[in-house]
């Protein structure tokens, strides 16, 4: 087995896996499979902590998750699959965040970890094994990178900059009580 050969596989098996788990991920949001909550209860929860409005933002985190890890998962549109996996993470981090970094205490940790694997694929491309390889890479052109990576980028930053901007807002509509009692 050759040095390339190793790789090839080596990215199979990241992008299979990492796919794998976003793919059961974003069928919890979206059909409530695996344990989930579907649209409804995930879009309770989107509400709850400033994704609005929570149904659309349920919508659009599970296609993101489902959407970009089975692309990943097959090597399809890899620019474009990574980048939507990194910004549904970028996403999911900002709920996080202030729970600190390790997930064991509800931190960001395991989505920076998908975030990172979904932009670092995006990056790399999927290797020969893969349906980007196998159609010439049509949809996994050197331009798409910093095109998709870059419109996600962009998109994040004002969905999760206006989630911050609603929880500022409902935190300042909350009157502390002037007296104890």
């Amino acid at each position: 087995m050759t040095a390339y050969d190793r790789r090839d596989l080596g990215l199979l098996l990241l992008r299979l896996g990492t796919g794998g788990v976003l793919v059961a991920h974003g069928t919890q949001k979206l059909f409530g499979w695996f344990g989930g909550h579907g649209l409804e209860g995930t879009g309770q929860f989107m509400e709850s902590v400033g994704y609005a409005p929570g149904k659309a933002s349920a919508t659009a985190s599970g296609l993101a998750e489902a959407g970009g890890g089975a692309l990943l998962a097959l090597g399809l549109a890899t620019p474009a699959a990574g980048a939507a996996v990194a910004g549904a993470m970028a996403g999911a981090s900002a709920v996080h965040v202030p729970n600190g970094f390790f997930a064991q205490s509800g931190g960001y940790e395991y989505a920076a970890s998908l975030a990172l694997t979904g932009t670092s694929l995006a990056i790399t491309g999927p290797g020969r094994l893969s349906l980007d390889h196998a159609l010439g890479h049509t949809v996994n052109r050197n331009w798409m990178v910093p095109v998709a990576l870059g419109v996600t980028a962009a998109a994040t930053t004002v969905i999760v900059g206006l989630r911050n901007k609603r929880l500022r807002q409902r935190k300042e509509g909350e009157q502390e009580a002037l007296f104890e009692e």
